[in-house]
């Protein structure tokens, strides 16, 4: 491996990142805190969140997810998050029997719950079995949260509140989107874990 041309690499990267997260800080606060008081406002009444999302954004679903019937960082009551990328059954009978498109709005039709809450996660915000799960969600009168990039694709103009990561990098809009996950689960261990810390 050529160092130098490594540790560019590295320093690029790095740099982008940080520039991308300067720009969600200065343009996106207020849709961050409005995706976050709908979470809220959810769990308080007793409802729950969907999450769902395809490959890396299927990982970040389930991550969050754990987040939230475990524990982010203080000590409060678990509380209900389902990932809707999990079931490999499901997935697999949904996907053979109707096709893949429809792996996440079978699930929304057959678990959600109106006043529930769907996070969509999507880097372009045109992933077909996001955006059918979306419209299921609708349908349902969920709220959707949607977490986007480069121009917000369809979620944008489907969800209650989107947040569109300002790249064409699938991997520097995936960090930002976890960036923002966690920003979640912060705000909401701050409202649930009654000032205790663990």
């Amino acid at each position: 491996m050529d160092r130098r041309r490594a540790l560019n690499c590295i320093m690029v990267s790095l740099r982008d990142g940080a520039d991308l997260r300067n720009a969600l800080a200065r343009d996106y606060s207020d849709s961050i805190l409005e995706a976050a008081e709908l979470i809220v406002s959810c769990l308080r009444a007793g409802d729950k969140v969907l999450f769902f999302g395809n490959g890396g954004s299927a990982a970040d679903a389930q991550h969050l997810a754990a987040e939230f019937v475990g524990r982010f960082v203080h000590e409060r009551p678990g509380l209900p998050a389902i990932a809707l990328t999990t079931d490999s059954s499901i997935l697999t009978a949904v996907g053979n029997d109707y096709g893949f498109d429809r792996v996440f709005a079978r699930q929304i039709e057959a678990l959600a719950a109106a006043d529930d809450v769907a996070v969509a996660i999507s880097t372009s915000g045109n992933s077909p079995n996001v955006i059918e799960a979306v419209k299921a969600a609708k349908e349902r009168n969920l709220k959707v949260v949607g977490l986007s990039g480069k121009d917000g694709g369809a979620l944008a103009q489907l969800a209650d509140v989107t947040i569109t990561i300002p790249s064409t990098n699938t991997a520097r809009i995936q960090e930002c989107h976890i960036t923002i996950g966690h920003i979640f689960c912060e705000l909401v261990d701050r409202e649930f874990s009654g000032g205790k810390e663990s």
